[in-house]
């Protein structure tokens, strides 16, 4: 039922984000000079987040799996509101997956060894199997692309991480709540809800800040095999307190807002982004 799936260190006297252009359209300069990298942003939550970092400035490295077509879409969606991107190809999963994503990113750095400033952990892959349908070859593959692949990402960008740098991971509140049909999702995103405060402990002393998002439902392509039934929809919105399902834009502007200046006394924790998902009963007035 859910589906899922650094910047400045602001100083003393830092002012609010001019306007700035790039192409000849206008961009804020929040990430102004930064690169990012987001995984698995050809499409949905992803693609949105890639979106709003490249309108804020930043550099944005467009991982995708397998749809060339769908990354290009994406880069060129930043470019036309002139900001700056490029798409790097890894099929998380693979034995090479890693050592792929980052000869590409590599390939395509400043050639200063400018490093990295932000990394977003998008990627990922869904379940709909209950405890006695889930097979082995299912469990193996959640495991290798919701945990495994996020975690050796992130080992790798933590050495080219430049201090004052952002991690933000994509979880779910599928890690908190019990869906039985949704197991196997839920135990990996609880997996990397683990991971957060760990790793922001660990790297807190380069100002390197690292937190988690938890979304609900959010109206994309990959959850729209269950949102374009009005019965489901309408299941759905009964148990979120603000009454409907999230966009992918509101998903990235929590992210915007934690890998930009304003975030970055925020560091090894949750937010929740789902509207209010599963309060309480909602009980008519």
């Amino acid at each position: 039922m859910i589906r899922h799936s650094g910047a400045d260190t602001a100083g003393p006297g830092m002012g609010p984000a001019d306007p700035i252009r790039t192409g000849g359209a206008s961009i804020m300069s929040t990430l102004a000079g930064k690169t990012a990298l987001v995984t698995g942003s050809s499409r949905g939550i992803g693609r949105a987040i890639a979106i709003r970092l490249g309108a804020e400035g930043a550099r944005v490295a467009v991982h995708y799996a397998n749809n060339e077509d769908a990354a290009a879409e994406t880069v060129a969606r930043i470019e036309k509101e002139g900001g700056r991107a490029f798409a790097v190809q890894a099929r998380f999963g693979d034995d090479d997956a890693v050592d792929r994503l980052f000869e590409g990113l590599a390939a395509r750095l400043p050639a200063d060894g400018g490093g990295l400033d932000i990394l977003v952990n998008n990627a990922g892959i869904s379940s709909h199997s209950s405890i006695g349908q889930i097979t082995p070859e299912e469990w193996d593959t959640l495991l290798a692309v919701n945990v495994t692949a996020p975690f050796f990402v992130t080992q790798r960008a933590v050495t080219m991480l430049n201090d004052g740098g952002r991690i933000v991971t994509i979880g779910s509140v599928a890690s908190r709540f019990s869906v039985s049909t949704q197991i196997g999702y839920s135990i990996t995103k609880a997996a990397l809800d683990a991971l957060t405060p760990a790793l922001a402990n660990e790297l807190g002393r380069r100002g390197i800040t690292v937190n988690s998002v938890a979304p609900g439902t959010v109206l994309t392509d990959m959850t729209a095999h269950y949102t374009s039934v009005p019965e489901v929809v309408a299941q759905l919105e009964s148990v979120v307190a603000l009454g409907r399902l999230a966009e992918p834009e509101e998903i990235a502007d929590v992210v915007a807002f934690l890998v930009g200046p304003q975030g970055r006394y925020i560091s090894g924790r949750t937010l929740d982004v789902s509207g209010g998902t599963y309060l309480g009963p909602i009980i008519p007035g």
